[in-house]
């Protein structure tokens, strides 16, 4: 059975950091693209970065590039996401995502229905 347990959620003042992080289990990590998507209450559930088979593959919304790196440990069936310069409007709960119908040399999805996994999600609270 496939598990994707985010955690490093919670609160953080405006411009400050966290680092996410999704261990995954019950799948052949190395060959899943992984993303995160982040969802705010009463909006859609929106995509924020996800990378291919290796950290030389990744997709940044535009809303983050430049303040988020997303990065996967192999060896430790692993995805983080570090967010540097956290705004109020990066509040959202954080989701992470497994697809496995990415070949090594794609670029990995922003779209939510091409990943077959999802975790519980971990809250991300930024005041202002």
């Amino acid at each position: 059975q496939v598990q994707l347990v985010e955690s490093g959620g919670g609160l953080v003042q405006a411009g400050g950091s966290l680092r996410l992080s999704c261990a995954a289990s019950g799948l052949t990590f190395k060959n899943y693209a992984m993303g995160w998507f982040r969802q705010a209450p009463g909006k859609e559930r929106e995509f924020v970065a996800a990378v291919g088979w290796s950290d030389g593959n990744t997709y940044y919304a535009d809303s983050v590039k430049g303040r988020f790196t997303i990065a996967r440990d192999n060896a430790k069936n692993t995805v983080y996401l570090q967010m540097n310069s956290l705004k109020p409007e990066d509040m959202a709960v954080y989701y992470c995502a497994a697809d496995g119908g990415l070949s090594w040399w794609q670029v990995p999805s922003g779209h939510l229905g091409d990943y077959d996994y999802w975790g519980q999600g971990t809250q991300v609270t930024v005041s202002s």
